[in-house]
């Protein structure tokens, strides 16, 4: 074991800083992409105006078109996008519903990450979450017969 102070223990402890420089650096990326969309949700929603390379001024509330106009190359942020639009692809709503979602828990993330907590208990926790919430989801559900035509 290197004594303190060590050139071993040093080189260590920036390694260490290196992999919070990363994970805070793709979180942030990740979260401002959600922050881009957050205020042009609901109905006091506020219009975006997104200017492409070429000069094409699109002016739209809708999260779903902002996140497809915005060029993301932060393969963290990039993966903001693909939830959105996944969402549409499956439900055809809730694009920017899910991304704000997406965003808010990865804000906290973020604040857990800052005090200390490995991401990896983090990741587990948001798991056995996630199994939770499914089975409060089944409990509360109603059975649908999709033949049932009655008003």
């Amino acid at each position: 074991m290197a004594p303190a102070g060590s050139a071993a223990s040093v080189e260590s402890f920036i390694e260490t800083g290196r992999k919070q420089d990363v994970r805070l650096s793709n979180m942030t990326a990740a979260k401002s992409v959600a922050d881009a969309v957050r205020t042009s949700l609901g109905p006091r929603g506020m219009d975006k105006m997104v200017v492409s390379a070429n000069g094409d001024v699109t002016i739209t509330n809708d999260g779903a078109t902002i996140l497809q106009k915005m060029h993301v190359t932060q393969p963290a942020a990039r993966m903001f996008v693909e939830l959105s639009k996944s969402q549409d692809v499956v439900a055809g709503d809730g694009t920017t519903s899910v991304t704000v979602l997406a965003g808010s828990i990865l804000g906290k993330c973020m604040s857990l990450v800052s005090r200390g907590v490995h991401p990896t208990v983090i990741s587990d926790a948001l798991g056995r979450c996630v199994t939770q919430a499914v089975e409060v989801l089944k409990a509360m559900s109603v059975p649908v017969d999709l033949a049932d035509r009655r008003p």
